[in-house]
């Protein structure tokens, strides 16, 4: 179901961010992304001249290569449109990402490494989304793989350990365990909601 339909309004600002993930030849992941922001109007630039409306303000991409323990291998970053000249020069400290793992602690580390004037507001926005389309690629795919496998008979069905959660329950809305995902994914972790057949 969509928006409900909007008063009467023009169009101001554009940001488009497209990511992807791609598995490599090599056994490892490339999650790459794309951001674009442009207007809707030409505005000056003290730097640029005439921004056109249209042209891209911001036009920004980044890549991790990860392995399936989300381990960052290779960072790279590219700056191909900004309202300042120097802004492309600080793309190489994305190669600081290298180490880090994707998880608890990933933005706290992003933001040692890369925050405030030692990185780009706009790059480091987009490895929120990033990070999520790595946990998308990977684990999607692995799931994918085992079902196959499970399928052709080369491997037999997991079953969760016993007496630990699955790892999604409890984190939004649809996991919640008082909700019939959960209750009808994982049983045994399921309970009533509080009030539920008084």
């Amino acid at each position: 179901m969509p928006l409900s339909p909007p008063v009467e309004r023009e169009p101001v600002h554009d940001r488009t961010i497209v990511c992807k993930g791609w598995r490599r030849s090599d056994g490892l992941w490339d999650i790459e992304g794309h951001l674009v922001d442009t207007k809707s109007y030409a505005f000056p630039n003290e730097f640029r001249g005439t921004v056109e409306a249209g042209q891209a303000i911001h036009d920004m991409w980044l890549r991790l290569t990860i392995d399936e323990n989300l381990k960052v291998h290779g960072a790279e970053a590219a700056t191909d449109a900004s309202p300042f000249p120097v802004c492309p020069s600080i793309t190489p400290n994305f190669k600081r990402l290298e180490g880090l793992t994707i998880g608890a602690g990933w933005r706290k580390a992003v933001r040692e490494r890369i925050g405030g004037v030692e990185g780009c507001t706009h790059l480091v926005e987009l490895l929120g989304p990033l990070a999520t389309v790595a946990y998308q690629t990977i684990f999607g795919e692995k799931s994918r793989m085992k079902r196959e496998a499970e399928a052709r008979g080369e491997a037999q069905p997991e079953t969760a350990p016993s007496g630990k959660p699955p790892r999604l329950l409890n984190t939004c809305h649809a996991f919640s365990d008082t909700g019939p995902v959960v209750e009808k994914l994982w049983p045994e972790w399921h309970r009533p909601k509080a009030g539920a057949g008084e």
